[in-house]
């Protein structure tokens, strides 16, 4: 027979969903700037060396966005009250 109750709760806190996306957000940033510096650092030369240089700077400027979009929502999150926060949900009157 096997135990199907689930894992056990987790015993330290979570940290408030804000902070979370700000974490992920600094994570994504840091990610992005090891990217740049990594292929900064790339030796190969030639159009292989400058296509693959080309396609890591996409990918950390991905990272970037992503992480400018959890700055967004986590601002949403702190100041739901804030015009980006509300946007979408006004309702018309009259």
């Amino acid at each position: 027979m096997t135990d199907t109750a689930g894992p056990a709760p987790r015993s330290e806190t979570r940290p408030a969903p804000a902070e979370g996306l700000r974490a992920h957000s600094a994570a994504l940033r840091s990610h992005a700037e090891r990217l740049r510096r990594a292929a900064g650092d790339l030796r190969w030369q030639g159009p292989g060396g400058d296509a693959f240089r080309a396609e890591v700077e996409s990918l950390a400027e991905r990272c970037a966005t992503a992480a400018g979009g959890f700055d967004l929502a986590a601002a949403q999150l702190a100041c739901p009250g804030s015009r980006e926060g509300a946007r979408g949900r006004r309702r018309r009157t009259g």
